[in-house]
Parts: C-alpha cells; structure tokens; sequence
C-alpha cells in the first residue's frame, strides 16, 4: 500500500527533525543541524531493511519512491536557498568556501564518472 510507504516517509522526517534539533543543541546552536540529512539517511536505510527482511511489499515500496522522488528534490532546493541567504550575510569567506566546495564536488563527480567501466553496449556506438 502507497499510505504506508508515506508513514514511512513521515517518520523519518519527523525522527530527522528531532535528531538534527537535538545535534544542534548538543553543538550550543539554536537551529536543527543535518536534520533534512538524517531523515534521509532513515528512509534509505529503512527502505533497505525492510525491502532485504522482506517486510515491504511493493506496494508500499512504490510509496516512498514517489514520495522520495518528490522530497529530496524540494527540502534540499530549501535547504540551498536557506544556505545561500546565510552564506550572503556571512561575508566573503562564505561564498568563496561555498564555491570551492561546489567546484570540489564537481571535480569528484568527474572523477568518479571516469572510473566507472563503460557498458559494451556504449563502446560500440561510439565507434
């Protein structure tokens, strides 16, 4: 069942809120630290748990895809604006580190992009 695939999705929202309220408190911060991170982090671990035990059906397996699908796209799309707000009022320092860290992340990605092996399929196309 769809619903229960949102239950899912729910609880971990909800457990990640209260896990990154409490990590920002135990950090002397009055904000929620990786909460969107850790929610996610739940749902991907419980997804697999549940679909390896054999206690999710793929009903409720199709849930949390269509909803996982719809959330990450949209809490990290606020989470950006909420960092870029900051980062502007942070200063310089700020932006270049938010800079280097997207310019660091595109080098990885290629990097991890090249060490992938390359399907047979695409070699002879390419040719």
């Amino acid at each position: 069942m769809i619903i229960y695939g949102t239950a899912l999705l729910a609880v971990c929202h909800l457990l990640g809120i209260v896990l990154g309220d409490w990590l920002g408190a135990a950090l002397g911060m009055k904000t929620n630290v990786g909460g969107v991170g850790i929610a996610m982090l739940l749902l991907i671990s419980l997804r697999v748990y549940l679909h390896r035990s054999g206690h999710f059906k793929p009903a409720s397996e199709s849930g949390v895809h269509y909803w996982g699908a719809l959330y990450i796209p949209v809490v990290v799309a606020m989470a950006m604006q909420q960092n870029v707000v900051a980062a502007m009022r942070g200063g310089p320092v700020a932006v270049l580190a938010a800079i280097g860290a997207v310019a660091v992340c595109m080098v990885f990605v290629s990097i991890i992009n090249r060490l992938e092996p390359v399907p047979a399929a695409v070699e002879t196309k390419a040719e």
